[in-house]
């Protein structure tokens, strides 16, 4: 075995289906060798178990579980400095940065193979203040639908997020922001922004079709706002990837990007909730940060991420 490989399993992704998947996991990486599988047992434990396993000297380390998952385990590793790969298992509920990485995350055999002796690319990632992500950071909409749902206690589930989110698309105010990039400056009411570094988004969405993993640059996706009708054919439009097609929406491409806001704005980083340190907030690429485990056609095979 060429990799030393730990596995980190997030048991409460996708309501509890992460720890039903735990048997799995163990049996295919015993099959390859791997006996060391680490189970988390709070929120966001998996950055203390990589840190860890990387002072133990792993070289690999998969993370079986949501987007959320996989990004702290990947910023547990960026802020190591150290030269470790991340390896995917897709155990959450939007499963995005793999759709686009090209890794077999759903197969779990596969990937116990490849993480033992297996290739690897090198993929950019986003940086907002102290924090990396591997899909995207959001700002306007998608945090107002995260903070209403802190809000209500009498409903669960896939229920209180459709229900939240219909709240918002009828009632949100919208935000004002400022964009700097490439040497050029804008101001716009939006409904939401989103700046990405792959192409998916929420499970459902194809927010940035042409960004790519490999290029040095971040995708922006402006939604400027409108009436409570156009916002539903915008999310719709986001569904199928055709709504840079749309007056309401300006996609640019940058190495970086500087937001300014009236206030310090609430933000997500691959679905974590934050809020800004100051009112103007910089998102910038970061080529290259991180090692990912693929077969040999990962990213398409030509680093496009097309």
């Amino acid at each position: 075995m060429s990799e030393r490989v730990c596995v980190i399993v997030n048991p409460a992704s996708r309501r509890g289906h992460g720890a039903q998947r735990i048997p799995l996991v163990k049996q295919a990486f015993a099959a390859v060798g791997v006996h060391d599988v680490r189970i988390t047992a709070a929120p966001r434990d998996e950055i203390h178990l990589t840190r860890r396993a990387i002072q133990e000297g792993f070289t690999t380390i998969v993370a079986s579980g949501g987007d959320g998952t996989i990004s702290n385990v990947a910023n547990a590793i960026i802020a190591s400095g150290a030269d470790v790969r991340l390896g995917l298992i897709a155990a959450g509920t939007g499963n995005d940065f793999y759709k686009t990485v090209g890794a077999p995350a759903l197969d779990v055999a596969a990937t116990a193979k490849l993480a033992v002796e297996g290739g690897d690319i090198r993929v950019d990632v986003g940086q907002v203040e102290d924090k990396y992500f591997l899909n995207v950071t959001g700002f306007g909409f998608d945090m107002a639908v995260l903070e209403d749902i802190q809000r209500i206690k009498w409903l669960k589930g896939p229920a209180l997020y459709n229900y939240s989110a219909l709240r918002q698309l009828l009632f949100y105010r919208g935000v004002g922001i400022e964009i700097a990039t490439n040497g050029h400056m804008r101001t716009a009411h939006h409904l939401m922004l989103i700046i990405a570094n792959a192409r998916h988004f929420g499970g459902t969405f194809r927010i940035a079709p042409e960004a790519s993993l490999t290029d040095g640059r971040l995708d922006a996706i402006s939604f400027h706002d409108t009436t409570p009708l156009k916002r539903l054919s915008l999310f719709g439009a986001a569904i199928a990837g055709t709504h840079g097609k749309r007056p309401e929406v300006k996609i640019e491409q940058g190495d970086r990007f500087r937001l300014t806001f009236d206030a310090p704005p609430p933000y997500e980083t691959d679905g974590e909730y934050n809020i800004a340190r100051s009112a103007e907030v910089e998102v910038k690429c970061v080529p290259g940060a991180l090692r990912v485990v693929v077969a040999a056609t990962g990213e398409r095979g030509s680093g496009a991420g097309k």
